[in-house]
């Protein structure tokens, strides 16, 4: 019995994931789930998973949750604040953490984790975009085990020897290339010169995948790309130029790992999160899903082309900010998630994005990173210039 703690349970990980602990009452119990500000979905999931705590962002949602939890007889303690994450993702009680919240609020909690030696199944990109060195020697020194839930990095977590997943040592196992692959998003073959006339309706409305918001824009900008040539990085021990990014509509192959022998292995799957989700919580065994197998008859062609740097610029500064090491990344994920925001809220335009994170990335040159809050002081820092720039 492994009991879970779910950092983000009402977004679409956090939701998938409780799909698969309903599926195996046997092996899963819940010790926590946390939520930003939506209090009713929250009450929803503790009514029927019983958590022994839910954490929220402020007081204020902490009072209507009790009323909420009260009314339905439940005994979940409630608690609230960037503490309280770090409280949950550590707790003696707690064996495995799924990390799953957006953006840089979900990086103090993870490295909570790691330091406490849990079992992470890693969803928070920022965690290892921001500080990949921080994240990863807490790791080492905990014991903790790291398994990444994107789909692609679970993907090449199940493509290479099992010798390789934890040791960070691909090229000795005869690892050649890592090729991420990436659907395109809604704007693939979209005319150039219209796309400074996206809608936030059309950038958030993904072909492929069910995700919120602001991962949707990031997959359309294919900035969400460009984090995972990070994460991909620091998960696998792969310089840069062994991380190729592959264009695949069909989002059927999750990614592949080439060899020096000539071998490719790919992993295959119907786009639903739920896959990695339920192989990263029972690893090394395999337990059931709820996704059903694709139909490779049906599906009948499987097709791949390099990407487009003009169209998806974003990428491009990804790997940037990676060559340039240091505090660079953290930058680049800051002055995205302004940039995001700001067309969200309709301030920018959608090819206003790029365009202001480079600016950021040029404003603040790479500086060396020692701790969190070096991180935090970064991304303090390119928020703030984004936000002047915009």
């Amino acid at each position: 019995m492994q009991h879970i703690t779910i950092l983000g349970s009402t977004g679409s990980i956090g939701v998938s994931t409780l799909d698969v602990v309903a599926r195996h009452p046997d092996r899963y119990r819940v010790h926590a789930l946390t939520a930003q500000n939506k209090v009713d979905e929250l009450a929803a999931q503790c009514a029927r998973f019983h958590p022994h705590v839910a954490v929220v962002g402020s007081a204020e949602a902490a009072k209507k949750l009790q009323i909420l939890l009260r009314g339905l007889g439940l005994q979940t303690q409630v608690e609230y604040g960037a503490a309280a994450l770090c409280a949950v993702a550590s707790a003696p009680e707690c064996d495995c953490v799924m990390a799953a919240i957006v953006g840089g609020a979900g990086l103090a909690p993870t490295l909570a984790a790691a330091r406490a030696g849990k079992k992470i199944l890693l969803a928070n990109k920022e965690a290892l975009v921001m500080s990949g060195p921080l994240l990863m020697k807490a790791v080492a020194a905990s014991g903790a085990i790291l398994m990444p839930i994107d789909s692609e990095h679970n993907a090449i977590f199940q493509c290479m020897p099992a010798a390789c997943h934890h040791q960070r040592t691909p090229t000795q196992h005869g690892i050649e290339k890592i090729l991420l692959t990436a659907s395109g998003g809604p704007f693939l073959n979209r005319a150039l010169d219209t796309l400074d006339q996206v809608t936030c309706a059309e950038a958030i409305a993904h072909p492929k995948w069910v995700m919120g918001r602001k991962i949707s824009v990031d997959s359309a900008t294919m900035m969400n790309k460009g984090l995972e040539v990070i994460e991909a990085h620091w998960l696998f021990g792969v310089p840069a130029d062994r991380i190729e990014v592959v264009i695949h509509p069909q989002s059927v192959v999750h990614s592949m790992v080439s060899y020096v022998d000539g071998s490719v292995l790919a992993q295959l799957g119907n786009p639903d999160m739920r896959t990695p989700i339920a192989h990263a919580m029972a690893y090394p065994e395999r337990i059931a899903s709820g996704v059903a197998p694709i139909d490779l008859i049906k599906i009948a062609q499987l097709t791949f082309e390099h990407p487009d740097l003009l169209r998806f610029p974003c990428l491009k500064l990804a790997y940037d900010a990676l060559q340039a090491g240091g505090s660079a990344p953290a930058t680049m994920n800051a002055a995205n998630e302004i940039a995001v925001q700001a067309f969200l809220d309709g301030r920018i335009g959608f090819r206003a994005i790029d365009q202001l994170i480079a600016r950021v990335m040029a404003a603040l040159p790479s500086s060396s990173v020692t701790d969190i809050d070096t991180v935090f002081e970064q991304d303090r820092r390119a928020r703030d210039v984004a936000a002047s720039f915009i």
